[in-house]
């Protein structure tokens, strides 16, 4: 397991205690303590989000994202899935561009207007911040795709371990 694997798998432990605990909290001083508890809740918003874009990013990797397959399964010939593969991952890049763009737009967004979050004055690109990460590694993850796709292709359909 690469280095970049143990990080997101660590980041997404740590955001899921801080969220189950979190929560946990924010439940137990409302209803037993009679506790506000709003600036807990906006950290547990915010590790959440984390959670979420760490998440995602893990499936990313290991090629566990949402996918329709119906198609390259009725495909008959390993050089037609193939081709499949590439049009796909192909596909799947130009959305990782596109959401790369929109998560830098986001970033000037919050950058020149310098807003903050309401219970705790938390500048919005902390929660902001955990797209970045996201968008960056799902957009190589893409391009990995996209050359292991155009490899396959080239020999003729067959993997030779290129999953």
């Amino acid at each position: 397991m690469g280095h970049d694997a143990v990080a997101l798998e660590w980041l997404a432990i740590v955001s899921s205690i801080v969220v189950a605990a979190g929560l946990a909290f924010v439940v137990a001083a409302r209803y037993y303590l009679d506790w506000p508890a709003t600036g807990v809740h906006t950290i547990v918003m915010v590790a959440a989000i984390w959670l979420y874009m760490t998440g995602a990013l893990i499936a990313s990797r290991s090629r566990q994202h949402l996918v329709v397959d119906y198609l390259s399964h009725r495909l008959n010939t390993p050089r037609a899935r193939a081709i499949h593969r590439f049009f796909v991952s192909v596909l799947l890049l130009s959305i990782e561009v596109a959401f790369s763009y929109l998560t830098l737009r986001m970033f000037m967004w919050g950058a020149r207007l310098s807003t903050t979050m309401a219970e705790l004055g938390i500048p919005v690109w902390v929660p902001q911040s955990a797209f970045g990460p996201n968008a960056v590694g799902s957009l190589l993850y893409a391009l990995r795709g996209v050359y292991h796709s155009l490899m396959i292709l080239r020999q003729g359909g067959h993997c030779f371990g290129l999953l």
